[in-house]
């Protein structure tokens, strides 16, 4: 299910980008809490977040969505 997360957050972010070859996802798993990590291009920063953070809501909104059937709570952090 981690590994669906991951490319699920990878797919939309290099979808996003100008830069999709920067694009880098991590995971950091604890119990039934998993972190995923997005490294993007400085440049490319922008794109991900949105303004007012709109694109970034929506993204942890689909992964959210997607691992409620798992009852295992992911958290996205842009780095």
């Amino acid at each position: 299910m981690v590994i669906i997360m991951k490319e699920l957050v990878e797919v939309i972010a290099k979808a996003l980008v100008d830069n999709p070859d920067e694009v880098v996802v991590t995971e950091k798993e604890n119990g039934k809490n998993i972190t995923i990590e997005l490294h993007v291009a400085p440049a490319d920063m922008g794109k991900v977040i949105g303004k007012q953070g709109r694109i970034a809501k929506a993204i942890r909104s689909v992964v959210k969505a997607a691992s409620s059937k798992e009852n295992i709570k992911v958290d996205v952090e842009i780095i």
